[in-house]
């Protein structure tokens, strides 16, 4: 049976106390990993959270430790970030540290938190053996005061901050990331702002208490938000770009990633809401981790949840844990360099567990010669996975892509064959969830029985690709329609929100293995309003992903990410819908006031990344 590796369960698990968070990684010299990681017994900032090292020799096969870093008797370690010095193979854990053992923090309206793993020193020990041990002396970063720092319930005196990503070198530099904290109250931080700190003689140095550090950027504030923003500006974390600027992103709570550039190595920085090319569509993240790398290659991946924007913003709860929901699936951005800015690809799905309310977060990104693997965590299971090289690939090339992809297509029809009342045979297409006793090795073909001990999950799919010219958008006109007597089967139509709605009626059937079902089910998505025009042509994609049971929507090659309507562009289709098929012939077109230009139909899901490619052709066609 094939394995779909964007399935959370597919990684390899690394080893923990019970909570684990943040699980980053350096590659040493032998081609070991060593994995930083902050653990305890309780939950999230529970008493005895503290920072350890994992070593693993087989790129997350296997483990060795935990090795501690900072002992869960002490004061609360958290948050540690790993940077290896290439030269030296040192390796350096930056972490913050409940210095004063305080057992509690003052809040912005008088009260106070018990909570106390996001205050202290930002400190620092190293390692020498890859991890196994580590340094007995502690160091600290000097943090320069910011006016927020100032205005905290204790004037200063005690700092409040956290940080995320990874450290990384720039220009013979050593660069940390943080968040700077003003306060804490609804939904834990109330105000916070990104900083870096600086080191110029890190990577040369051997005796830390010799090493020089500067707080970034220059003056009294760090990287907030954009003007008309909120307060949190959060989890800063950073790359440099190919032509020595720095490029990072953090999260807000107003539905929308920022990111900031500094033309001066940190000292400075423009900031402004995070587009996917300049000028274009901003993109959309709830108070999530929103990270970014730069790989070998000079092209960058971005993790993010790719949900949110005003409609989020304005929810009721998103001040307290609203906006902390919600981290699952993961989807990614390839990005390319042009000039002095990113461009990044429309997103693509990278991770997902079956269980909706699970989240994953907190990524790091490995290189190993050609391949690029990643870590996440769920707070009490942290894993490593491999990202499918076809998949980075698909990515970094969509700005070019020109192809139609011809893999899995069943059904392709141009503007003749499509005239309104044309009936067609309909293929059958996969099923999306498996109810029946047995399934199929796609492997072997051979036909193996299913028992109720053993998961059975379909991960395939089918997309259904429309080409069409609208005279006008009147409700309700049907662009396909596949449904038999009893009304199972596809069925594309306008609605009254001008929008293009795909719907697929089935039986319901019980868990995977079950023999038997009972009753209907209806699953819907659409487009997002304000995209279909009148006396133009479109190209509309439904793509249907059973993996993680999402229906997305493309329009004229842009993934629909809900606009200002929706906090989604995707959706979920009911996970005891066993499968599309309805009739056996489909009629096109029917009640349709305008004109099909074409039809696909794949019976497998399609790549964002290739269906970027089919609105190429598209486009270059009609411009033929």
């Amino acid at each position: 049976m094939n394995i779909d590796t964007r399935h959370i369960e597919t990684g390899n698990l690394i080893p923990n106390e019970g909570y684990c968070d943040q699980p980053y990684v350096v590659v040493n010299d032998d081609g070991s990993w060593t994995c930083t990681m902050t653990t305890g017994c309780g939950h999230e900032g529970d008493p005895g959270q503290h920072v350890v090292a994992w070593v693993t020799p087989d790129q997350g096969k296997t483990w060795e430790g935990p090795f501690d870093i900072e002992a869960a008797d002490g004061p609360e370690a958290s948050w540690a970030m790993p940077l290896r010095v290439p030269e030296t193979g040192r390796i350096y854990a930056f972490y913050t540290y409940n210095k004063d053992n305080l057992r509690e923090v003052k809040t912005v309206d008088g009260g106070t938190f018990k909570r106390v793993d996001s205050l202290g020193s930002y400190a620092y020990k190293y390692s020498d053996d890859n991890g196994r041990t580590w340094s007995a002396e502690r160091y600290e970063i000097p943090m320069r005061l910011f006016d927020c720092d100032r205005q905290n319930a204790y004037a200063g005196n005690v700092q409040f901050f956290w940080g995320v990503g990874k450290p990384f070198t720039h220009k013979g530099s050593a660069y940390v990331c943080a968040t700077k904290v003003g306060g804490f109250g609804r939904g834990f931080f109330a105000q916070n702002e990104g900083v870096l700190f600086a080191s110029s003689n890190l990577l040369t140095e051997h005796d830390p208490t010799k090493h020089e550090w500067e707080t970034l950027p220059d003056g009294d504030t760090g990287l907030r938000t954009p003007a008309g923003g909120g307060p949190i500006a959060g989890e800063f974390n950073a790359t440099p770009m190919s032509n020595g600027s720095l490029y990072g992103t953090y999260r807000t709570l107003d539905g929308w990633s920022c990111h900031a550039i500094s033309n001066d190595d940190g000292h400075s920085w423009q900031v402004d809401w995070m587009t996917y090319q300049p000028g274009g569509r901003r993109v959309k993240n709830p108070r999530s981790a929103n990270f970014v790398r730069r790989f070998a290659n000079g092209k960058y991946l971005y993790w993010f949840c790719f949900h949110g924007g005003d409609v989020l913003a304005a929810s009721p709860n998103v001040a307290d844990f609203g906006a902390y929901a919600h981290r699952n699936p993961i989807w990614i951005c390839g990005g390319i360099e042009k000039g002095d800015s990113i461009h990044w690809s429309e997103p693509e799905l990278l991770l997902y567990d079956d269980n909706i309310g699970n989240r994953m977060s907190y990524p790091d990104f490995i290189e190993v010669d050609d391949h690029i693997f990643f870590t996440e965590t769920q707070k009490d299971v942290a894993r490593v996975h491999e990202i499918e090289p076809h998949l980075l690939q698909a990515m970094w090339n969509q700005h070019e892509n020109t192809e139609l992809s011809t893999d899995g297509l069943v059904v392709d029809l141009n503007a003749q064959s499509c005239t309104a009342g044309t009936e067609i045979e309909m293929p059958p297409l996969p099923t999306l969830h498996n109810r029946a006793d047995a399934y199929v090795d796609a492997d072997t073909g051979a036909t193996i029985q299913a028992d109720n001990t053993r998961v059975v999950e379909c991960r395939g799919g089918f997309a259904l690709e429309l080409r069409v010219r609208f005279d006008d958008l009147t409700p309700w006109q049907i662009l396909f329609d596949s449904r038999g007597p009893e009304g199972r089967g596809l069925l594309v139509q306008l609605t009254d929100r001008e929008t293009l709605k795909l719907t697929i009626i089935s039986r319901a059937w019980g868990q995977p293995g079950s023999r038997c079902g009972n009753g209907m089910v209806e699953s819907a998505c659409e487009c997002d309003s304000g995209l279909l025009e009148t006396n133009k042509d479109h190209q509309i994609l439904f793509n249907i992903d059973a993996g993680p049971k999402l229906m997305t929507v493309m329009v004229d090659g842009i993934l629909c990410d809900g606009g200002a309507d929706r906090q989604y562009g995707w959706s979920r289709f009911h996970p005891a819908l066993m499968h599309p098929n309805g009739a056996e012939q489909a009629s096109i077109a029917p009640s349709l006031h305008g004109t099909m230009l074409g039809l696909r139909i794949y019976d497998r899901y399609l790549l964002t990344s290739e269906g970027v490619g089919n609105w190429r052709t598209f486009k270059t066609e009609t411009l033929t």
